[in-house]
């Protein structure tokens, strides 16, 4: 009998596949072998059932394993033929990936509050089912002397189930007990050690409302209760996050019961072993200062050990799992520990400097976190999750692309920065790097972009960037194409945009889609914001964009909604209807110096984005004038919406200029201004009239050289919906509605945020399809 050997390719290491693979072959009475190498797993067998081993492999793989091929060949070399080993990792050339970090598995938290375990209360209790990979990982293969985890050596008992392939830690790279792993221990602000047991004491002060910093899987949370409206108003006021959203953790669903609605969509993403926070509406009653303003709410529940065991604590310790159903009113604001916007802090040496003043205690760790990594943000909708932030739980899984290409390295853009690396058909999508305007971002990126390059072992053949020559992205593109001796490859930011959607769904046929968004710079020089663009493999045409506003003032109109009001009215010719408004709605505010400003053209330049369009509705029916952060006013202008429901929009709310080329949406400014008194109705008559003008506008096949007729014939299937608008839950579901009523299907981002999270997967498929 000759033999076979296997090589399973995909996410394939440190998920339990070898010892599954010897289980399996056990079972079977084969002999052979199995171990990692650089491009996944391999496996020679000897026998008569090779066939049925074959068959069932990928059908009873572990949970958090994905195969994406199998290759098998005759193998005419001698095997044993008795016995089954697994063999130390064979190095090679990388193909492969690190798995994602993954939420605690139902057996280790059988362990953990098992009074009679070796793991009773132990925060670092993991198997092959859960716990940290990606962010305790320096190098593939993923081995644990490749981890932070190589420095604790494991005791005998642990060791004995490392080395059982029957046993669920066999091979688990970060298994550990509390004789010989981790250890916590509790700091006061001025880093003194505190005794007691640092859980106990933990809870103690969180529950005093003090603002505890918590070492998690990728970086620090600040913590403090959620019910205690004085201890959030404090931790806002230290973090200098005047309202920006918190996240909030609970032990289950029904801790937030009357706060969220959580559905079943909300309920599986809670409930997976990504554990993000997920996006959810509010229900009645509200948690002040948590979410001011919004209409959803952040929940997440705990997804590590250390994490569980302060709800543990806060039950009375109990033993068994019972009490995971059951009510706790525990409820803890965790958000990411990166003051003044800057990263995550992530290392035990510059937590007591870079946060204080804003934590009272630090709950800490000595497993050091080798990769930074943001907690993920997905909102559920009918049709699928939708990213809004990716990053803990799903990097560095790789987005599947059609076809092999070159690797090429994307360092996308300024704001919500992740960077891309391809290799062959896949596209490794960084985690959330963030914006980079200061100096410790931009350390970050460079610091992602060579671990990322590192672990995938890749060597680019071209760098794909902004057009935008200020961005720090792009100058580190130059700098390190000039390093490589490879070319930089500017991509405009809504070309990637829309590459990214036709990226991440196979797409290398012409696709038409709608790109809205803040701001992003044109090939013109022209900040664009929405367009109707279309995309033929690297070449990418403008069949249309949205009639141009004024920015008065440049880029403090983008964080002053009553200043794009004010141009709106003006550039429609309302400028008489402005002193009133103003008067009666933000009465504080001068609008002669804009007005002579917009008269004289200084410092005006025009935009066509939609974002400043959503800013100027905000201001006008009085619900913000001033932005505490980026977005906030769509973000409160959409919660308006959602809260009002389904109405029908207003008729000869916008115009079609230009044979069709150019969507004006002035005409609805003086019916929405009337309705300012109520800004719930009108919200709701701005986003039903946007989704009815954006349809007919993307669906017409206007006459003479425009080529959208041309391409697609009179009727399209298919409309790309990207750019950070597209993240607006009330205006999605619209055009989604309009576009079906004229036959087109909204093709939407679900592998990637639309926003400038995903803009590196766009400027990376562009650069590969460059000739």
């Amino acid at each position: 009998m000759s033999g076979r050997l296997i090589r399973i390719r995909g996410l394939v290491q440190g998920v339990g596949f070898r010892p599954y693979v010897w289980r399996l072959a056990q079972e079977l009475e084969l002999a052979g072998w199995v171990r990692n190498d650089g491009a996944g797993v391999t496996a020679a067998v000897h026998g008569p059932n090779w066939a049925k081993f074959v068959e069932r492999l990928p059908l009873e793989a572990p949970c958090l394993a994905r195969i994406d091929g199998v290759e098998i060949e005759e193998l005419a070399g001698e095997l044993p033929t008795t016995g089954f080993a697994i063999l130390d990792s064979a190095e090679g050339e990388v193909k492969t990936a690190i798995g994602p970090d993954a939420g605690l598995c139902p057996e280790c938290i059988a362990d953990l509050c098992d009074p009679a375990g070796r793991r009773w209360r132990y925060a670092f209790t993991t198997c092959t089912h859960c716990g940290p990979r990606f962010t305790v990982s320096r190098r593939i293969p993923y081995d644990r002397a490749q981890t932070s985890l190589s420095g604790f050596p494991l005791c005998e008992p642990c060791a004995g189930e490392y080395g059982e392939p029957a046993d669920r830690r066999f091979h688990a790279e970060t298994t550990c007990c509390p004789t010989c792993g981790p250890q916590l221990s509790l700091l006061d602000a001025l880093g003194q050690p505190l005794s007691g047991d640092p859980i106990t004491e933990t809870l103690a002060r969180l529950r005093a409302g003090q603002v505890v910093a918590i070492k998690g899987l990728g970086g620090f949370h600040l913590a403090c209760d959620a019910r205690n409206a004085e201890a959030v108003a404090e931790l806002r006021q230290r973090k200098q996050r005047e309202a920006k959203p918190f996240a909030v953790m609970g032990l289950n669903e029904a801790a937030f019961a009357g706060l969220a609605r959580i559905g079943e969509g909300e309920r599986a993403l809670l409930r997976s072993v990504a554990a993000p926070i997920v996006l959810c509406a509010k229900g009645e009653r509200e948690l002040p200062g948590i979410a001011p303003g919004l209409a959803w709410l952040g929940v997440m529940l705990p997804a590590t050990p250390l994490h569980l065991l302060l709800w543990h604590e806060a039950a009375g310790r109990p033993s068994g799992t019972d009490w995971l159903s059951q009510p706790n009113d525990l409820l803890l604001v965790m958000t990411s520990a990166n003051p003044h916007g800057e990263p995550l802090v992530a290392d035990n040496a510059e937590v007591l400097t870079r946060l204080a003043g804003i934590a009272d205690a630090f709950l800490l760790h000595d497993r050091d976190i080798v990769v930074r990594c943001d907690d993920s943000l997905v909102r559920a909708t009918p049709h699928g999750p939708a990213f809004i932030r990716r990053a803990r739980g799903y990097v560095p899984v790789p987005i599947p692309l059609a076809e092999d290409g070159p690797d090429v390295l994307a360092v996308g853009g300024y704001l919500k920065n992740t960077i891309c690396v391809t290799r062959g058909r896949e596209a490794f999508l960084s985690q959330h790097v963030g914006g980079l305007d200061n100096a410790a971002a931009i350390g970050f990126l460079e610091e992602t972009v060579a671990h990322l390059l590192d672990i995938l072992e890749v060597r680019p053949s071209a760098i794909a960037h902004d057009l935008h020559p200020d961005f720090p992205s792009t100058r580190l593109a130059m700098r390190l194409a000039d390093e490589l001796g490879v070319p930089a490859v500017p991509v405009a930011h809504h070309q990637a945009h829309l590459a990214a959607i036709a990226g991440e769904h196979g797409s290398n046929e012409p696709l038409t889609g709608l790109l809205l968004d803040g701001v992003g710079l044109g090939p013109d020089g022209v900040a664009w914001g929405g367009e109707l663009l279309h995309l033929d493999g690297a070449e990418c045409q403008r069949l249309g964009h949205l009639q141009p506003l004024a920015l008065p003032g440049g880029d403090r109109a983008a964080r002053e909604p009553w200043r794009m009001a004010v141009a709106a009215l003006n550039g429609a010719g309302h400028s008489h209807h402005i002193g009133g408004w103003l008067q009666s709605t933000w009465p504080e505010r001068d609008a002669g110096p804009l007005l002579t400003m917009l008269a004289r053209q200084l410092r005006c330049p025009p935009t066509t984005s939609l974002g400043r369009w959503f800013d100027a509705i905000a201001a006008l029916l009085g619900v913000r004038d001033v932005m505490a952060f980026e977005g906030q006013a769509a973000m409160e202008l959409e919660g308006l919406a959602a809260g009002f429901g389904q109405i029908e929009p207003l008729p000869a709310g916008y115009t079609l200029r230009d044979g069709g080329r150019v969507l004006d949406l002035s005409p609805m400014l003086l019916p929405l201004l009337e309705l300012r008194g109520e800004p719930a109705r009108a919200a709701a008559l701005f986003h039903a009239t946007l989704a009815t003008g954006l349809a007919e506008w993307a669906t017409a096949v206007p006459q003479g050289d425009f080529l959208l007729g041309a391409v697609h014939g009179a009727k399209r299937q298919k409309i790309a919906l990207g750019g950070g608008c597209a993240m607006n839950a009330v205006l999605a579901e619209n055009l989604r509605r309009e576009l079906a009523e004229r036959g087109v299907d909204l093709l939407e981002a679900r592998l990637a945020p639309p926003n400038d999270g995903g803009l590196a997967l766009g400027q990376a498929v562009v650069a590969r399809r460059m000739k």
